[in-house]
């Protein structure tokens, strides 16, 4: 790191905290009883669900497409977050390069996805990934696999923060070293980041320079997260001639998803709402499923010219996550953090579009893993969709215990992926391993008891069962 970089870090970061401290009621000393980390209550008129400013995707989707479809695609810019470890699935190194669907990893599938479009509409989308400290070093080694696609590739780094302790509120950091008891003392500040790095980065300017107008910025986990011409052409190509500087994809709320951040309307503008904002009394409001109808994928298109401008006026104003955190000694650390989806709010004539279920498919653990890996999706140049033999459109609930959650284990434990067109609800616990062609279908739970093992014989078929320790078979 130059000096020059890291005094710009140092100062952000300065900046970032104090103006933590004045604008939410952060209490600096006060008597031992009360939480120095205490946040004032959002206002209950904050809660209030928003439709007027939501598209719903079908009324974007009916414009249908102009001929000029390559012109405006080379307007665009692929932005994937990727700074994220793989150690929640057991993985070392980033999460972007495990093995997701014969045996193509998350980056590959995202290549292959835009080098398709390139192809396909004889255009020059760029790929840009938002990398951390903590997964650059590695992508950059496996970026050279990609040197003979249709595909430019970019990385910038997002910021590196130090970790408060959360009684004295200083820098757990000795120095500046990443290294030896220093490894801990650090943190990437969330994806909130992108603007400054992006910014700081000077791809920005280049893009900018180069005519480009738009970037898709969307989590590299989200498998569902593809370039959508018509969410596009809807930014282009504007129905009352107004450009969006905003636009954040939301979908219906499920009880899976009650704790995702939501869109609301405040003092006229549209706000994003995290479950890490939200003041206790006021949780469950926040999780209802009936007043709160929609959630955030965190897909989102933003103008690079708005970015540079807000920028540049520092008018980008997120509001700031407060994270606690114990490290590997039990010392009790707070990260200060933003979600890039929060700047809704600086930006003019944003807008929600309501979409398919479809464009939501994040790979958070070996249960979500394994949904991709089967038989309910079909691959097509890096894009999965649902098989057409799957007569519900939904996605089954699958909840895989302990023994499943690291990706070596979870492979071990399945000769091969079972069909689960037919299914609706999973459920397995304990030491359970699962033989070839196993057909699972409606209902299925499957629990092993300590010391107890299940092992779910090849070509087993299990409809509406419940499989106990002593394998008694039983109707659900």
């Amino acid at each position: 790191m130059s000096l020059s970089t890291l005094k710009k870090t140092w100062m952000d970061f300065g900046s970032y905290f104090i103006d933590f401290c004045k604008k939410r009621g952060l209490l600096w000393i006060g008597e031992k009883s009360r939480d120095p980390l205490k946040i004032r209550a959002l206002e209950p008129c904050f809660f209030r669900h928003i439709s007027l400013q939501i598209q719903p995707y079908e009324k974007i989707k009916a414009r249908g497409l102009p001929d000029n479809i390559s012109s405006v695609l080379n307007k665009l810019v692929v932005v994937k977050l990727n700074g994220g470890l793989g150690t929640s699935m057991g993985c070392k190194g980033p999460k972007s390069l495990i093995g997701v669907r014969n045996e193509n990893t998350f980056l590959d599938l995202t290549v292959q996805q835009i080098e398709h479009l390139n192809k396909t509409y004889n255009t020059d989308v760029p790929l840009v990934l938002m990398n951390s400290f903590n997964t650059d070093e590695d992508t950059k080694k496996i970026l050279q696999k990609y040197n003979h696609c249709r595909v430019k590739i970019y990385t910038f780094n997002q910021s590196r923060y130090p970790r408060i302790n959360k009684e004295s509120l200083l820098p757990v950091a000795k120095d500046v070293s990443y290294s030896g008891e220093n490894t801990e003392a650090w943190y990437p500040p969330g994806h909130g980041d992108i603007y400054a790095s992006f910014y700081n980065s000077g791809l920005l300017d280049t893009f900018i320079g180069e005519g480009k107008e738009y970037i898709f910025v969307s989590n590299i986990d989200n498998l569902g997260a593809t370039v959508d011409l018509y969410i596009l052409n809807h930014l282009m190509n504007p129905p009352n001639g107004k450009r969006c500087e905003f636009v954040m994809e939301v979908t219906n709320k499920t009880r899976a998803d009650v704790k995702g951040g939501t869109l609301t309307q405040y003092e006229g503008k549209l706000r994003l709402v995290e479950i890490a904002q939200v003041p206790k009394a006021h949780v469950d409001e926040f999780k209802s499923v009936s007043k709160f109808k929609i959630f955030n994928t965190n897909n989102l298109w933003i103008s690079l010219a708005a970015v540079k401008r807000l920028q540049e006026q520092n008018a980008i104003d997120m509001e700031i996550i407060v994270n606690p955190k114990t490290l590997d000694g039990g010392l009790n650390v707070i990260q200060l953090e933003t979600a890039v989806g929060a700047a809704i709010k600086s930006f003019e004539n944003s807008l929600g579009i309501n979409v398919p279920r479809s464009r939501f498919l994040p790979v958070k653990t070996t249960s979500d893993l394994l949904l991709v890996m089967s038989n309910l999706y079909s691959l097509n140049a890096g894009s999965l969709t649902m098989s057409e033999k799957r007569e519900f459109p939904t996605v089954p609930l699958v909840k895989l215990g302990s023994s499943f959650t690291k990706v070596q284990d979870y492979l071990r434990r399945f000769e091969s992926i079972p069909d689960m067109l037919e299914l609706d609800h999973l459920t397995v616990s304990g030491d359970v391993t699962f033989g070839k062609n196993v057909s699972l279908k409606g209902t299925v739970i499957i629990i092993a008891n300590h010391g107890d093992r299940i092992d779910i014989p090849p070509g087993a078929v299990l409809e509406n069962k419940i499989v106990s320790g002593n394998l008694r078979i039983l109707d659900h």
